[in-house]
């Protein structure tokens, strides 16, 4: 299966791509989209809603995967961080894709078992569950490490329903 893990900025945004089959994760793709901050809100946000959908097209994911919004210290810079958020949730779900979320907390605990990792931590280990990944910036690393986050809870809750039917 298909899966793209988003890190949503109104910056920077991180995405990258993963192939799930049963307990083999493998890279595919990952990068990170920007929006130019001499524009309005309302155009960033444009922006970052096309930048996405033209990755969305390019990758056709099965399934979306997105980090939850920590509160910042500043309210304003917390609800430019969810607008934004906001896209990054309707870009997939616009397109029928399920999209799923998680907490930094359990991400970071997912992928390197303790749930307040630094950024170079979490780095260290996507580039160990997915060897040859470019990770062409932190955002993008931590985007993969949602979506393989999603990948080992997704395979759980199969497990579970396949036990459930029996």
């Amino acid at each position: 299966m298909r899966l793209i893990g988003l890190d949503p900025g109104l910056r920077h945004t991180g995405w990258g791509v993963i192939e799930a089959a049963g307990n083999r994760l493998s890279h595919v793709a990952d990068g990170v989209v920007h929006s130019r901050s001499d524009r309005t809100l309302a155009e960033r946000l444009v922006d970052l809603f096309r930048q996405l959908n033209d990755i969305l097209a390019d990758y056709a994911p099965a399934a979306a995967a997105v980090e939850e919004t920590f509160v910042n210290k500043n309210p304003a810079s917390t609800l430019k961080l969810g607008v934004a958020r906001g896209v990054v949730l309707l870009a997939p779900a616009e397109r029928g894709i399920p999209v799923f979320e998680y907490s930094a907390n359990l991400i970071k605990k997912s992928i390197v078992g303790v749930g307040h990792a630094d950024k170079q931590q979490v780095e260290m280990m996507v580039r160990r569950l997915l060897p040859g990944a470019a990770l062409e910036a932190p955002d993008a690393a931590d985007a993969l490490a949602v979506a393989i986050c999603h990948a080992h809870h997704a395979a759980t809750e199969r497990a579970w329903a396949a036990g459930a039917a029996r």
